[in-house]
C-alpha cells in the first residue's frame, strides 16, 4: 500500500487504513498549523518525525492509554504525595505543582536529548507549532517546582474530554510522577477518564497505562472530544485536583 501524501487542503485518511509495516503509519506531509494538528487529535492521529523527515503521521494499535482510574503510583511516591498534600497550605511549601507558568521551558526541556540519544523527535518546527497551540488556549504544561526551580513536569493537549499527554522530563527523582499524579486529580475532577500516551512504554506501564485496541480508542475519542473541556488558566494545583488562579508576580 502506497503511503498517502498530504498537500496542504487534503484531509486524513481514516486511521483504521494505518500501515501495518512500520505499524501505525498513515500518511505523510501536510503542515503543523494548529487546525491541521486540531484535525489529527480528534481523528486519533499524531505527528512523529525525526528531522530531516517529512512530517510522518501515526495511528498506531493498539494505544497506549492511562485511565485515570488506574493510575498506579509507587508505595514511595504515594508516601511523598501525602507529603506534599500535607505542606501545601504553608507559605512557601518546598514544592508546588503549577499549570500553563512556563509552558516554553517545559517544551524545551522535553525536547533536549535524552542519555543514550543522538537527537530529539520535539523538532523545532515541533516546538513552535505546539507553542502556536498553547497561546490557542488548547496545550498545557503540569509542572512540579521544588524549592523554587522547575524541577520536572509534562505537555499535552486538552479537547474536550480527553487529554492526550505528549512528553515528560524530570531533573529530580519523581518530579513528573508528581506532575502527572496532580494532572490525574484535575482531570479527574472534571470527568476526563482518559490519558492518550500514543505508544507503549514500560515506564508508562508501571504506572498503570495499557493498550487498547484502536477502534476501542477511536470509539473513546469520538464520544469525548466534543463535550466541554476543563477550565484552564494559569496558577497552581491542589492536591484535591483544584486549579488555583495565582497572579504571574506571585509566582
Amino acid at each position: 500500500m502506497k503511503l498517502p501524501w498530504l498537500a496542504p487542503d487534503t484531509p486524513f485518511p481514516p486511521a483504521d487504513q494505518a500501515l501495518s509495516d512500520p505499524p501505525g503509519l498513515l500518511a505523510a506531509g501536510g503542515d503543523l498549523s494548529v487546525g491541521r494538528l486540531r484535525q489529527a487529535y480528534c481523528s486519533g492521529i499524531f505527528p512523529w518525525y525525526a528531522e530531516g523527515e517529512p512530517i510522518l503521521w501515526w495511528s498506531p494499535d493498539p494505544r497506549m492509554v492511562l485511565a485515570c482510574a488506574d493510575f498506579a503510583p509507587s508505595h514511595s511516591l504515594r508516601k511523598r504525595l501525602r507529603r506534599i498534600a500535607r505542606e501545601e497550605k504553608q507559605p512557601w511549601p518546598s514544592v508546588q505543582v503549577r499549570v500553563d507558568t512556563a509552558f516554553a521551558r517545559v517544551l524545551a526541556e522535553c525536547a533536549a536529548p535524552r542519555a543514550g540519544q543522538a537527537g530529539t523527535w520535539i523538532t523545532v518546527p515541533m516546538q513552535q507549532a505546539y507553542l502556536a497551540w498553547h497561546a490557542a488556549g488548547q496545550a498545557h504544561s503540569i509542572e512540579a517546582w521544588i524549592d523554587g526551580d522547575l524541577a520536572g513536569g509534562l505537555y499535552g493537549i486538552s479537547l474536550g474530554g480527553m487529554f492526550f499527554g505528549e512528553s515528560m522530563f524530570a531533573r529530580a527523582t519523581d518530579a513528573s510522577k508528581i506532575a502527572l499524579a496532580y494532572l490525574v486529580r484535575f482531570l479527574q475532577r472534571h470527568g476526563v477518564d482518559w490519558i492518550d500516551c500514543q505508544q507503549q512504554t514500560h515506564h508508562l506501564a508501571s504506572l498503570g497505562a495499557r493498550p487498547v485496541p484502536r477502534e476501542r480508542f477511536l470509539a473513546h475519542l469520538r464520544q469525548t472530544v466534543d463535550l466541554p473541556a476543563p477550565q484552564w488558566m494559569p496558577g497552581m494545583l491542589d492536591a484535591d485536583g483544584t486549579l488555583q488562579p495565582v497572579r504571574s508576580s506571585v509566582l
